[in-house]
């Protein structure tokens, strides 16, 4: 697949999606980002901002399965990942795969399952694999995992340790709709569900085909010294208790050649990595207990990092 393709695959994603959910074109981009750099996305917002509905539309808009849970505290891992059972039939053991052998995988708060549980798609997100009872058993590609939790709400909820955010490509928040995005909402949804009449518009083949065309976009030396001067910053706030890992800075790079192809260039700007900056770096920083109570929150300091960080003056035409 050639790179100019890229932006037309995504606009038919984003029209296929827009006929559902209503001005939020900007964080479909950010779903299709994550689907082409192989990340994963955590949808955090108050409830009834579109989170699942926005995961549903786009699992409809590409020719992929998923399966939606909903995360609970007596969610057990092999409820996601799939037992071993014996079958009398045959007289021996059969794998039964679980809901996480999909393409698009929607944990539905995800932040009310046990960390056991949790703990449970480490291996998944970050290898593409389930490793059961000594056995292997590789995914489908491609793999997403679109999670969503509900940040006011604390009763009966188990916090995501830094190891699982750190394994979220991207952090993202909706928001609430302006009053004209509401009103359109109310006529759209008066009368029937669009999401039922969604069909896909992108095959899987078409994903896989742009997931390994985008890894050819180029980064000239200056853009990646850039890149990494913004990471490194981050470990050297006095704000942060922990900056970002090179885990981070891998999540940085995949996202800025995504984002460069989806604007049709075969390179990357440093205003690609101002761009992902936010929503790839901030959910993997620890900041202090001060920085966590004087509202300078971790978006706030990718901003300032990369408001002060000089940029590359080489020509990129």
């Amino acid at each position: 697949m050639e790179i100019s393709e890229i932006q037309d695959m995504a606009n038919r994603v984003k029209q296929c999606v827009g006929q559902v959910i209503v001005g939020k074109d900007d964080m479909i981009e950010m779903l299709f980002i994550a689907i082409l750099a192989r990340g994963h996305v955590l949808l955090e917002d108050v409830p009834g901002t579109g989170k699942t509905m926005m995961a549903k539309a786009l699992a409809k808009s590409i020719a992929c399965t998923t399966k939606r849970v909903q995360f609970t505290p007596d969610l057990l891992p092999s409820d996601l990942t799939g037992i071993d059972f014996f079958n009398q039939q045959s007289s021996r053991f059969q794998f039964r795969p679980g809901p996480i052998f999909t393409n698009i995988l929607l944990a539905d708060e995800i932040n009310r399952a046990t960390p056991r549980t949790q703990s449970s798609l480490l291996e998944s997100m970050e290898e593409r694999q389930v490793t059961i009872d000594g056995e292997t058993h590789v995914l489908d590609r491609p793999f997403l995992v679109v999670a969503t939790q509900n940040p006011v709400e604390s009763h009966g909820t188990f916090p995501l340790p830094e190891a699982q955010l750190d394994r979220f490509l991207f952090q993202l928040h909706i928001g609430y709709p302006s009053t004209a995005e509401g009103m359109a909402i109310l006529r759209r949804f008066q009368s029937a569900d669009p999401l039922n009449s969604l069909t896909p518009v992108v095959s899987k083949a078409d994903i896989v085909a742009a997931q390994q065309a985008v890894t050819q976009v180029d980064v000239s030396d200056d853009v990646l010294r850039y890149l990494l001067d913004v990471v490194e910053a981050t470990r050297n706030q006095r704000d942060v208790h922990l900056g970002v890992s090179p885990r981070g800075s891998q999540a940085l790079l995949r996202a800025t050649q995504v984002r460069a192809a989806l604007r049709k260039r075969s390179y990357v700007t440093p205003d690609d990595v101002k761009a992902m900056a936010v929503p790839v770096l901030a959910h993997r920083m620890t900041l202090s207990h001060r920085s966590r109570h004087d509202g300078h929150g971790a978006m706030g300091i990718i901003e300032r990092i990369t408001s002060t960080l000089p940029v590359p003056t080489e020509s990129f035409a």
